[in-house]
């Protein structure tokens, strides 16, 4: 995998610090980053790497791995790149509803929009006029869309 440029890793970091406030403030769980494993398959094992996820202390609890999550996140935050083919990208949604993730939100910095995933058929498009919450998973959680792509 080729490194990724600066537009996704200022996105990458603001979204993961910005969700890691909120949740440590709140006492949740954990926010975690840097292209974590988790089990999409097992024998064989189908193994994704996500930006940036959200899973709850909960959930964690819940995981026998001490290496790869062998529990579902809550949520999953895919930064595009550049490269990135949407053919791929939707592969990778449906990868984490078929595991159990509750949300997927697809940041794209070029158009400074997310698009949040409820199902691999349910999408919503947010504008970076709009704001973005947490919906049912992270109550109270709410940032405008274009602060999270501010450079």
């Amino acid at each position: 995998m080729s490194p990724t440029g600066y537009p996704h890793g200022i996105a990458e970091a603001k979204i993961a610090h910005t969700l890691s406030l909120f949740v440590d403030q709140h006492k949740l769980g954990h926010v975690l980053v840097g292209e974590v494993g988790i089990y999409i398959r097992r024998n064989p094992d189908t193994i994704r790497g996500a930006d940036v996820i959200y899973i709850s202390a909960e959930r964690l609890s819940q995981a026998k791995s001490k290496s790869y999550l062998d529990v579902a996140p809550e949520l999953v935050v895919e930064v595009l790149s550049p490269g990135d083919r949407w053919s791929d990208v939707t592969d990778k949604i449906d990868e984490y509803f078929s595991i159990g993730v509750q949300v997927v939100w697809i940041a794209d910095p070029r158009q400074r929009q997310i698009f949040e995933y409820r199902s691999p058929t349910q999408v919503k498009r947010f504008k970076a006029d709009e704001t973005l919450s947490g919906g049912d998973i992270l109550p109270g959680f709410e940032i405008s869309v274009a602060t999270l792509f501010e450079t």
